[in-house]
């Protein structure tokens, strides 16, 4: 009989749920998703004027670093949740 809650698989083979994660590094795109739509408001920001797209840019800075990080630890762990540096 089997156990509400628990994580067994009903083919013997498969060892993890099916969660997407090693399939695409989702972190990666909403980070880049982040990235694009900071530059854009930086650039409609600029063209009104206004020094507020200093932060724009900031931001897209932060994401982009952030796009690369996850991208690298997606690749060296195979997709896995381990750190980069080991």
């Amino acid at each position: 009989m089997r156990r509400w809650g628990t994580l067994v698989a009903s083919d013997p083979r498969q060892q993890c749920p099916p969660t997407g994660a090693h399939d695409m590094p989702r972190l990666a795109l909403y980070s880049l998703a982040v990235c694009l739509l900071a530059v854009v408001a930086a650039v409609v920001s600029f063209a009104q004027g206004s020094w507020l797209g200093v932060v724009w840019v900031l931001i897209a800075g932060l994401s982009s670093n952030m796009t690369w990080y996850y991208l690298k630890r997606g690749r060296t762990t195979g997709g896995g949740g381990t750190s980069v540096t080991g």
